[in-house]
């Protein structure tokens, strides 16, 4: 089985770009497309209803928090 791929568009991305200061560095500049990429595949998740319940939640974080 193949691993979806979530893609941005270059119109999200150029939207996004214009809200950055007009002098930033490249690290801003990759940090800032990370960003935008796991934003959009957080919504793509949501879109696909693959969410976890508050209790579901609550499960998981018992585990990394003992």
């Amino acid at each position: 089985m193949f691993k979806e791929v979530n893609m941005l568009t270059k119109t999200r991305l150029i939207n996004s770009l214009d809200k950055l200061p007009e002098q930033f560095s490249i690290d801003e500049l990759v940090d800032h497309v990370v960003l935008i990429e796991k934003v959009q595949r957080g919504l793509d998740d949501v879109s696909q209803g693959k969410v976890n319940t508050r209790e579901e939640a609550r499960q998981k974080l018992a585990k990394w928090l003992k």
